[in-house]
């Protein structure tokens, strides 16, 4: 368990991550959502104690548990799927900020759910979710999110609750005299790499691993994020690349829970920036329907690389912030299907239409789900005017 002295980190690390995830930070009268699953409500309370003394309007709320989220897409109407509470469109505009604690009680609830069901009522809930991100292109919105320890967790990734636990310690370095201290100092170090990435005129990425030979292209007008308090914790660079470049094979080793199903060995062939070919080891017919989802959801929204200097996970986790973070031997490369982040744009993200955001290559979906692969590679960048440069090998940047 975590003891009321790593909540009290923990919720330090959480602040710190909200305020920078919006670079013109907060002031009394702003209001936070607080949403958390019911076993991380000490996290909350500490975490509602500190915004509360900051000013802070807080506005907590409880995530549904197992047995609610089962009736709901189990017995409700096409409504009720669709339904958005009053006060919802009302909230979401005058947010400032929003923190998610993961504590779920199951993850394979809705595995016997028909994908098409969830996949509804996120759809539904997609104009809401952007109006956060309009908020945020503008600089009036900042979110981060983290993970409680559960039993579930623990069970899912074939680890002991006090092995999960120890990882969630050791990833947000909650054992520091100064956890903070130690997250500036990693945003530092990544603002390093990340500027040297950002300088370099790549036409396009060549990612090779025993089972990965895949292209991709950043377009233009591109720029790499990542280690900027939007997740807890968070190693991962990434952007959002021109989808219609995208071509080869990708192969996720790593498993990925996902809408209550698990899948593993997830292979995607693209053609032309789209999935042409899909295969799977277990879950197969679940991944062909995330795919399906909609007009976007068989294109990327992100390329991602993790460098296992920075990351101290080193064990599947069953939960996507972590895995999608994780370090180990090799490090990981990480690829979205789905939506794109606007704030991978190199100007400024406000100016964006949707019309703009098509003509540059984002994509658009509901969907946006990670799948991680975490063997040996290389990644070699293709520059314009002719030549190549090493940009990762062996879980580490080449700069």
């Amino acid at each position: 368990m975590l003891t009321p002295k790593l909540l009290d980190k923990y919720a330090d690390v959480l602040i710190w991550g909200l305020e920078t995830s919006r670079p013109a930070g907060y002031q009394p009268g702003d209001n936070v959502l607080v949403q958390f699953d019911l076993a991380g409500l000490k996290l909350a309370e500490a975490l509602f104690a500190k915004l509360l003394a900051r000013g802070i309007n807080v506005i907590p709320r409880m995530g549904l548990t197992s047995r609610m989220e089962l009736d709901f897409y189990k017995g409700a109407s096409d409504a009720q799927l669709s339904f958005i509470a009053p006060g919802t469109r009302e909230l979401f505009d005058n947010l400032h900020g929003s923190v998610y604690i993961l504590a779920p009680d199951s993850l394979t609830h809705l595995s016997g759910i028909d994908p098409k069901r969830i996949a509804q009522t996120a759809i539904a809930r997609k104009p809401y979710r952007d109006i956060l991100v309009r908020r945020e292109e503008a600089g009036n919105f900042g979110w981060t999110l983290c993970v409680h320890p559960t039993d579930e967790y623990a069970r899912c990734a074939g680890l002991t609750r006090k092995e999960f636990t120890e990882q969630v310690i050791k990833a947000c370095h909650l054992r520091a005299a100064d956890p903070v201290k130690e997250w500036k100092k990693i945003f530092d170090e990544a603002m390093e790499i990340k500027n040297w990435l950002n300088a370099l005129p790549v036409e396009s990425f060549h990612i090779e691993s025993a089972n990965v030979d895949l292209v991709v292209t950043p377009g233009l007008h591109r720029r790499f994020k990542g280690i900027s308090g939007h997740n807890i914790p968070s190693f991962e660079l990434f952007l959002s690349p021109d989808w219609r470049g995208t071509e080869g094979v990708y192969y996720a080793d790593q498993p990925s829970y996902r809408s209550g199903n698990l899948v593993r060995g997830v292979r995607l062939v693209f053609r032309k920036g789209e999935v042409a070919e899909v295969s799977a080891e277990e879950g197969e017919e679940f991944v062909r329907k995330q795919v399906a989802m909609d007009g976007g959801s068989d294109k990327l929204g992100e390329f991602s690389l993790t460098d296992k200097r920075f990351s101290k996970i080193d064990k599947f986790m069953a939960n996507t912030l972590f895995d999608e973070n994780f370090g180990g031997e090799h490090g990981n490369c990480h690829v979205a299907l789905g939506s794109s982040y606007s704030d991978t744009y190199d100007g400024d993200p406000a100016e964006l239409t949707d019309a703009r955001k098509a003509e540059l290559g984002f994509n658009d979906s509901a969907l946006h789900w990670d799948l991680v692969n975490t063997e040996k590679k290389r990644v070699t960048a293709k520059l314009r005017g002719g030549g190549s440069k090493l940009i990762y090998e062996d879980g580490q940047f080449a700069c």
